[in-house]
């Protein structure tokens, strides 16, 4: 039996510097939307985290 972290903001994803204070979860910038979506999705294949869009130029990436 193994323990899993669950349920939990693994990473944050925008284009919007003055929207997102770094905090518990790692903060990523990027240059425009379409890097934005890229990166959130690389990074949710690598942690198997689900993407949501904020729509307000934000991203998170949970681990449901």
């Amino acid at each position: 039996m193994g323990v899993e972290i669950s349920n939990i903001i693994v990473a944050v994803v925008t284009t919007e510097k003055e929207k997102v204070q770094s905090g518990f979860a790692p903060v990523f910038y990027s240059e425009n939307k379409a890097e934005s979506e890229k990166i959130a999705l690389i990074l949710a294949k690598i942690t198997m985290g689900m993407v949501h869009n904020l729509e307000n130029g934000v991203y998170v990436i949970v681990k449901h």
